[in-house]
């Protein structure tokens, strides 16, 4: 049973004078939970090494995909392989941050691995800064959790220029190169979220500047541009795979710039391979059996199974079936036309009103926080964001 502790709810007014302004939900309920689940020193060291672990595979695996051109097996975009290509041959591409999604790791329940958020996840702003936030407002330690994603994405931004060395080094490496942030205009979310990556940036020791993707100026040869400024770096927070099927003369171009090493794309293409779902297929074909993994095919399994699209996002198209294929339930169908795995059941921990609990431990370099995700059986876009203590009991 998921152990959670009543709290004070922050207010929508708090929450929007720090910039959370999606804070309430299409059925007017309120997104974030005013609990949290209670979490033991132990329970969060399993968390933190199982996504260590858990990286390394998926690096493992993508050196597998990448040199037996795999690509078109795990959903890979055509116009997109070139990119991520170029991008997986070169450090200097560097994965500044994603986030794993977990079942178990509470109540005696083991560490399994759903699937990784590798390219533009979300929550970013719920782990970092709102349930720090929660924990302050309700006198309790606010340092008690497993959470220091703000300092480890600040730390990864600075490996953009030292790689594997140190970071102190920084400071005797970096020679002004710039990050232009951008996100969609109209997407408050969206937008928010990445000038909180800004902020990162800034306090790591970048210049920095903001622009909505409609403002920026892409050239083949000379670069990424913004208000006449070249920029040596860009974020985006567009996955990769809407690039592709919805921008795909913008896909070619990024293509182009990379080869000409006229900009660097934050988060690098190769995470595209890591945000596949299929992903999951061939880490268990490369590690079968592997305690963290669950059982992943693109056949249906014989057994109680989950059936996920590829390139799916906050549920949509999931379905959960039984051994003989019929649907359990079913999420909203969104990405109905895309091929799908088929990842063996994994029960996540539930609370005493029935409500179930998944795991979101964020990776900079190494695992990073912990949030989570609560619902139903299959956890949509209407789940609330619960935040975490560190229980001493």
């Amino acid at each position: 049973m998921v152990h959670v502790k009543k709290l004070k709810a922050l207010t929508p007014e708090f929450l929007e004078s720090i910039g959370f302004y999606w804070h309430t939900d299409s059925d007017a309920t309120p997104y974030i939970a005013d609990e949290a689940v209670a979490v033991t020193e132990d329970e969060a060291e399993a968390y933190y090494e199982a996504v260590n672990t858990l990286y390394a595979m998926y690096v493992e695996a993508g050196e597998y995909v990448v040199q037996n051109d795999l690509f078109h097996e795990i959903g890979i975009p055509f116009n997109l392989v070139d990119a991520v290509k170029k991008s997986w041959e070169n450090d200097v591409h560097w994965h500044i941050y994603g986030r794993f999604d977990l079942a178990g790791g509470i109540d005696g329940r083991p560490v399994k691995l759903l699937e990784f958020n590798a390219d533009t996840p979300t929550a970013l702003f719920e782990t970092a800064i709102v349930q720090w936030a929660l924990l302050k407002a309700n006198d309790l330690d606010e340092a008690g959790q497993f959470n220091n994603v703000y300092e480890a994405i600040r730390d990864n931004f600075r490996r953009l220029i030292v790689l594997d060395g140190e970071i102190e080094e920084f400071e005797h490496h970096y020679s002004g190169w710039k990050i232009l942030f951008s996100s969609v205009r109209g997407h408050i979310e969206d937008e928010n979220t990445t000038k909180l990556l800004r902020k990162m940036a800034d306090d790591a020791g970048f210049h920095t500047e903001f622009a909505y993707v409609d403002e920026v100026e892409f050239s083949d040869e000379e670069g990424i541009f913004y208000d006449g400024t070249q920029y040596e770096y860009w974020f985006k927070l567009i996955p990769w795979e809407v690039i592709a099927v919805e921008e795909s003369d913008l896909a070619r171009i990024l293509t182009k710039i990379m080869q000409n090493q006229k900009a660097i794309i934050l988060n690098p293409a190769y995470t595209l391979m890591f945000q596949s779902k299929a992903m999951m297929k061939i880490l268990w074909d490369l590690f079968p059996g592997h305690p963290l993994l669950l059982h992943t095919s693109f056949e249906p399994l014989g057994i109680k199974q989950v059936q996920k699209p590829f390139f799916g996002r906050e549920g949509g198209s999931v379905k959960i079936l039984d051994e003989n294929g019929a649907v359990l339930a079913a999420a909203e169908d969104l990405y109905g036309d895309q091929p799908a795995v088929f990842q063996e059941f994994a029960e996540l921990p539930r609370d005493p009103e029935g409500r179930s609990y998944q795991a979101g431990v964020f990776f900079a370099y190494e695992g990073c926080g912990l949030g989570y995700r609560r619902g139903g059986e299959i956890l949509d876009n209407m789940s609330k964001f619960v935040s975490h203590f560190i229980s001493t009991e």
